[in-house]
């Protein structure tokens, strides 16, 4: 999953993510745009998208498509 933050929140959402026990890996694909990719186990899809969805609460998120999706 792809998504797009602020840059100067890219630190608190490492913080944040540390702090679930790493629910999700990310890597940071455009420190410049804030854009980020982030991979999880399926197994814990729900409690993944439980988070994202608290954490819209506190950063402005943007979902991005996947690049490798067919169009």
């Amino acid at each position: 999953m792809y998504i797009q933050i602020a840059p100067s929140d890219i630190a608190i959402f490492r913080f944040l993510m540390e702090a679930v026990e790493n629910l999700a890996l990310f890597t940071i694909a455009d420190r410049f745009k804030g854009i980020l990719l982030l991979r999880y186990s399926p197994h814990q899809e729900r409690e993944f998208r439980e988070f994202m969805n608290g954490l819209k609460q506190e950063i402005d998120i943007k979902f991005l498509p996947n690049p490798s999706d067919p169009a």
